[in-house]
């Protein structure tokens, strides 16, 4: 199984309305082995976190490509949450299920 894992950092004066549409776009996306997905703002229980979290559980790197280049979540990603973000780390990682 492929873990996504993406933390970001918003810009000053972010629109957060957008980020959280882009996040819940995240969660929506239904793909051919796309497990589940988790997108949401950070918590706020430590301070210097991101500002939010993206967990994406695929079952092989097929279905990462699949969701990497998937229209709706490109379009998400240049559209809702990109233009509010000023930094963006990924990994993706092999876990066990």
């Amino acid at each position: 199984m492929i873990r996504n894992v993406v933390t970001g950092r918003l810009k000053p004066g972010a629109d957060l309305d957008r980020v959280r549409e882009g996040l819940a776009g995240i969660e929506a996306l239904r793909l051919e082995g796309l497990l589940r997905a988790h997108a949401r703002l950070d918590a706020g229980l430590r301070e210097g976190n991101g500002d939010y979290g993206i967990v994406v559980d695929l079952v092989d790197a097929d279905a990462y490509h699949r969701y990497d280049t998937d229209p709706e979540h490109e379009r998400i990603r240049s559209q809702l949450i990109g233009p509010e973000a000023e930094q963006v780390l990924r990994v993706q990682i092999e876990v066990e299920d």
